[in-house]
């Protein structure tokens, strides 16, 4: 078959057209939506009432790269922390916007603890359990007249494990009256999107304004996500946040989460998302930060570190000199980036590569801003250096890690900033 003389194009689609979302923040807002950046949130795990374990988990996640921090706000002596918390944070340097996490009890904490709504630059609202019945709609308008009351944007998360079950058996009703039934996975996707779009707009006949309002609606299945969020993007024009909710632990979570969010992301949906990992004991919960940065990096939405290309290795990299400078050098770019990312403008975009033998070694390290061939298996530690495309210089000797990083750093001053 005779193709189409037409170039090979690449690129996600253009973003979807949404209303930008100001959440207020001491040194400027983080904008959601409109034609801002997909911005990179997460969430601390501490107990909130615990003043210094949550100042210093909110520390580990800004210093990450998290733009925006979720935190649990579930009693009394959590809500009295808040702004406890804020005033820590601010006084540390720290400005990043904190969105309050409400389930249940919400209309009653912000209403009695005033001051923890007012240190809030967001809060979290979850339809199916803000209330049952004729208290549900009383105690939902209790927390968006609040949230209109301080300038609050909010975020209405529906989330599958929680649905309002008057409105699901609606939807299940509606269903039964059909000529031909959908599906139950249907049924269920058509109960989470409507939730999100009635309160966002129960929301607005309150008044809380359209440019006020995030929506999500959180599952925990890959093609579940896929499907309900691209329905939800032809129903509203509001931002939304993207999140695999209980994702899985460690590589689990991280492959689902990626394979969901790459694929909404790629079609132009999405303006704001958390990559929901289960922490292993004592692990960093700021690992959750840096795989939602690399995953927009990797898809060319956003850079926020120079990134390390590598080959996976095979039986002429069997030592461990390649791994081990692959390692260091990723490792070395991210910790310069608490300095560079001020200094030296634009470094987030270098690409760096770090390659372990003949075969493909120098031209990928070509393709790079500055990369480094190694010889392989049995050869006198070496390895030749390329800046832009041209041979730069041969390194020898046993302190490969320290001579690479050395000329990274030089690279950096002379091309940057």
């Amino acid at each position: 078959m005779k193709r189409e003389e037409k170039p090979i194009s690449s690129g996600s689609a253009p973003r979807r057209k949404t209303h930008a979302v100001a959440v207020p923040g001491n040194t400027g807002p983080v904008i959601i939506g409109g034609d801002a950046p997909v911005v990179v949130q997460s969430m601390t795990n501490t107990d909130t009432s615990d003043v210094e374990q949550t100042v210093c988990q909110v520390m580990e996640l800004v210093q990450a790269g998290s733009e925006l921090v979720r935190m649990t706000v579930n009693t009394p002596a959590a809500a009295q922390a808040v702004p406890l918390i804020r005033q820590r944070l601010d006084d540390a340097g720290i400005h990043v916007p904190l969105i309050g996490d409400f389930h249940f009890n919400g209309h009653v904490l912000l209403q009695d603890f005033p001051a923890c709504a007012r240190a809030l630059a967001k809060y979290r609202i979850n339809p199916g359990n803000v209330g049952i019945g004729e208290s549900r709609d009383s105690q939902f308008a209790t927390m968006i007249d609040i949230a209109c009351r301080y300038e609050k944007p909010v975020r209405i998360g529906v989330n599958w494990g929680s649905l309002d079950q008057a409105l699901l058996k609606r939807i299940m009703d509606e269903n039964a009256g059909r000529s031909a039934p959908w599906p139950a996975p249907s049924v269920m996707y058509e109960a989470l999107v409507t939730s999100a779009v009635e309160s966002a707009a129960q929301a607005e006949a309150l008044g809380m304004p359209a440019d006020r309002i995030v929506l999500s609606c959180k599952v925990s299945g890959v093609q579940d996500l896929i499907a309900v969020y691209r329905e939800l993007s032809v129903r509203c024009d509001y931002a939304l946040h993207l999140g695999l909710t209980e994702a899985g632990v460690g590589s689990k979570g991280i492959v689902a989460s990626s394979a969901a969010l790459s694929v909404l992301l790629e079609e132009g949906i999405g303006d704001t998302i958390r990559i929901s990992i289960t922490p292993d004991p004592g692990s960093s919960r700021a690992r959750e930060v840096v795989v939602a940065q690399e995953l927009l990096q990797s898809m060319g939405l956003r850079n926020f570190v120079p990134m390390v290309t590598s080959c996976p290795g095979c039986g002429r990299t069997s030592s461990t000199l390649f791994q081990e400078l692959a390692s260091n050098t990723q490792h070395y770019l991210r910790e310069q980036m608490t300095v560079w990312k001020n200094r030296y403008p634009g470094v987030e975009s270098m690409n760096v590569a770090v390659m372990g033998c003949i075969v493909n070694g120098p031209g990928e390290s070509q393709h790079a801003n500055i990369g480094i061939s190694l010889p392989g298996n049995g050869e006198t530690p070496m390895a030749m250096v390329f800046e832009d495309g041209k041979r730069k210089t041969m390194l020898r000797g046993d302190n490969l890690d320290e001579q690479f990083q050395a000329l990274i750093l030089k690279y950096v001053q002379s091309h940057y900033g």
